[in-house]
């Protein structure tokens, strides 16, 4: 694998070290966005390859989720530095119809500063930097948010393609991109319509997300399924496989506006998909989950389960980011929390 993978004291032994280990540096936003691995290239559609994929066992699924979650428990130091790890891992979000410039300016500020004074100080961070890897905003935001965040390493990504329905025409949404992109956006997180999975229009629909890749250039490419919309685990899996084979860089559940958003059944199929497509190809695939999570104790969850089903090397924010908005919030509780043994407001974390 060609980047380093530091192990940042994540361990659900026994604390060997209170320290957190810094973060891999991480590029200016504007600058081409290699994240230190290998881009996916994509593949021809393999139908075959495909068919293979077909047969999901939800109850397999479902039982190795409990069991997940119940045989992990992280306490004291050990969750701090997993909770530090969700907030490098994050893509802070606001995607709200009441967005402003300035909304999206005090974002970019949370993000660069996420941690109160006195908790990074009482954690002992000391010079480490410890921050969400993206900001994730609508397109008239992208040049605000790249001006805000400029020489922080914190990316930008654009939500596109008729985000969050994706029913607008394919010439449209490849405008959208290419529009992102010229504003500096150096991640896009496009959104697939729906009914080409539900027609089995496995073709059409790798054309597009072909055509997205080669729209976004150097930006990476984040395909959003919209999980809850697809009714079937197969169905997830197969639109997974088929957004890798065309060359998405990340495969990502929801897009937060669905009535069923991020699942750990749904992200267990998803992660599979990934595993299978890294032993066809050699290419790594980031996973992004997003939508419902708010909570540090879910968060933990899903570290916990990229940890056990893809190994280490994903729990980086070059392959595993959260799609959050409130997260961030009730990390920093949790973390005031372990220092103090009082939880706060809401209110003395202020987001946005």
């Amino acid at each position: 694998m060609s980047s380093k993978f530091l192990e940042a004291g994540l361990s659900t032994g026994e604390a060997r070290d209170s320290s957190v280990t810094s973060l891999p540096t991480r590029i200016a936003a504007n600058t081409p966005a290699t994240h230190g691995i290998a881009r996916n290239p994509g593949m021809a559609l393999d139908l075959g390859f495909l068919e293979s994929m077909r047969n999901v066992n939800r109850s397999a699924l479902e039982r190795r989720v409990a069991s997940l979650t119940k045989r992990r428990s992280i306490k004291a130091d050990n969750q701090a530095a997993w909770l530090l790890r969700s907030i490098a891992c994050m893509d802070l979000t606001t995607l709200n119809s009441n967005d402003t410039d300035e909304r999206v300016r005090r974002l970019c500020a949370k993000a660069i500063n996420p941690l109160r004074r006195d908790i990074a100080e009482g954690l002992g961070l000391g010079d480490t930097v410890i921050r969400p890897a993206a900001v994730c905003v609508y397109h008239p935001f992208v040049a605000t948010a790249v001006d805000a965040v400029k020489g922080t390493g914190i990316h930008v990504a654009a939500v596109s393609t008729a985000f969050p329905h994706g029913l607008a025409p394919l010439a449209t949404r490849l405008q959208e991109i290419e529009a992102s992109v010229k504003d500096g956006a150096d991640e896009i997180d496009v959104v697939i319509p729906r009914g080409l999975v539900f027609g089995a229009k496995w073709q059409e629909l790798y054309d597009e997300i072909v055509a997205m890749r080669a729209a976004c250039g150097e930006a990476h490419l984040k395909v959003i399924l919209g999980t809850g919309d697809l009714a079937t685990l197969r169905n997830v899996m197969l639109a997974s496989m088929v957004a890798m084979m065309a060359g998405a860089d990340f495969v990502k559940t929801s897009t937060g506006k669905e009535s069923v958003n991020a699942t750990l059944p749904v992200g267990l199929a998803m992660v599979r998909s990934i595993r299978a497509y890294f032993e066809h190809t050699g290419y790594l695939i980031g996973f992004k989950p997003a939508g419902g999570i708010s909570t540090a104790k879910v968060s933990l969850d899903w570290l916990v389960l990229m940890k056990e089903e893809l190994g280490r090397p994903w729990l980086e924010p070059e392959l595993f980011r959260f799609g959050a908005s409130s997260l961030l919030t009730d990390i920093e509780r949790q973390l005031e929390h372990h220092l103090t043994g009082r939880y706060s407001a809401n209110h003395r974390h202020a987001m946005a």
